[in-house]
């Protein structure tokens, strides 16, 4: 997410106010100076109001960054960690988890939206105990329920999407989030996280649920154990599918930061 200077914000506010008093004075022409007074003063509240509100926007994240979505299922966005949970035996549920850590990566590089896909009911914090319920889960074809849905999923046509691979496929509340958020033609970009099993079936479990997106077979993986020291290899990965670096993101130009991904 972009920190917002406060400088950066002053010397927004100076160019539009220069921008609408030169407007002011070419419209005024001959006109009395008492109301050109007036008209230049109230253009100057409007543009300080303006920027206020922009900058009130970055702040709190209101602001879409364009058409590119981050949707991450990770384990330690989806568990409640008890006080005795064990650091060893269970590293990616301690905050950042591996995929959360992969997305955040993923974001900073394509100026996107970051989403969580997060269950109503927490896994278990102990690794057995959540492979057990995962086990299941699996066995049943389950679809645990989600804590929410995207909002304006139609405002986004290209789509990164991480997990991580859990008894040779993906979590089951991956798939809820494929059912019910429709990538219908959208070009899909998988990253996952893993242990010796690799990708396994994930990638074909996910096709076969979300058949009409444009799922790429540039996907991006690595062991577990590597995710924490993963930041600079995803970056390039996410970098090979783009023209133009991240400059245009950052400069605000949605216009040309589209045109510049190649999808």
């Amino acid at each position: 997410m972009k920190i917002y200077d406060n400088r950066e914000a002053a010397m927004k506010r100076k160019v539009l106010t220069a921008m609408c008093i030169g407007a002011v004075l070419a419209v005024s022409g001959c006109s009395g100076t008492a109301d050109t007074a007036e008209d230049i003063t109230a253009v100057t509240e409007t543009a300080d109001e303006e920027t206020e509100e922009g900058s009130a926007a970055e702040e709190n994240g209101a602001e879409s960054n364009g058409n590119v979505l981050v949707a991450y299922f990770s384990w330690a966005d989806n568990a409640i960690l008890d006080d005795d949970v064990d650091a060893v035996s269970s590293p990616s549920v301690i905050p950042p988890g591996n995929v959360q850590q992969l997305a955040g990566w993923v974001q900073e590089e394509t100026g996107g939206d970051l989403f969580s896909i997060r269950v109503t009911d927490p896994y278990p914090s102990d690794w057995d105990e959540c492979l057990d319920r995962a086990n299941q889960e699996r066995g049943e074809d389950a679809r645990p329920e989600l804590e929410e849905r995207v909002e304006n999923l139609d405002d986004y046509d290209t789509v990164f999407l991480g997990y991580p691979n859990w008894w040779y496929g993906v979590p089951m509340p991956l798939l809820t989030f494929l059912e019910e958020n429709d990538l219908s033609g959208k070009e899909v970009y998988l990253f996952c996280s893993h242990g010796t099993g690799g990708l396994a079936n994930s990638v074909e479990i996910i096709t076969e649920v979300a058949p009409d997106a444009v799922i790429s077979d540039n996907i991006f993986d690595c062991y577990e154990e590597d995710a924490s020291s993963s930041q600079e290899d995803i970056q390039n990965w996410v970098a090979e599918n783009c023209k133009e670096p991240k400059k245009a993101a950052e400069d605000g130009d949605d216009t040309v930061r589209a045109a510049f991904w190649n999808f």
